[in-house]
């Protein structure tokens, strides 16, 4: 399968998150309840919900995106290029500027999408 794919159809990309709030105690009660909740099988007795606070980057209903940097390659006769790109600042805006490049250069059947951890399942700490 690998030999069949054209390095030009794809689109790398590595999204940056962090945690919504700078700390645990700047969350609402509600959303520390929910985070003890959340977090109760990884932590187990080995963290608080404070202390296991610095991976909520990872949980998208307590984290955000702060930069999504994307790369591809480039063929220009027998030259072969790879161009890099970098999305940051306000969450709202990167999506829609990351979004504007895959609709607009990666958004055909044959275009791939390759993420660094991409598939990864949250881990086990």
């Amino acid at each position: 399968m690998l030999h069949k794919l054209h390095l030009e159809h794809i689109l790398f990309l590595d999204i940056e998150t962090v945690p919504e709030q700078e700390d645990y105690d700047a969350l609402s009660e509600e959303m520390q309840y929910l985070w003890a909740n959340k977090t109760k099988y990884q932590r187990k007795e080995d963290f608080s919900p404070e202390e296991f606070y610095d991976r909520a980057g990872i949980w998208a209903e307590f984290g955000k995106i702060v930069c999504i940097s994307v790369g591809y390659f480039t063929n220009k006769g027998e030259t072969r290029s790879f161009r890099t790109t970098s999305f940051y600042g306000e969450e709202k805006q990167l999506l829609l500027d990351f979004k504007n490049v895959v609709e607009t250069h990666f958004s055909k059947p044959h275009h791939l999408l390759c993420a660094h951890n991409g598939k990864e399942l949250t881990k086990s700490y």
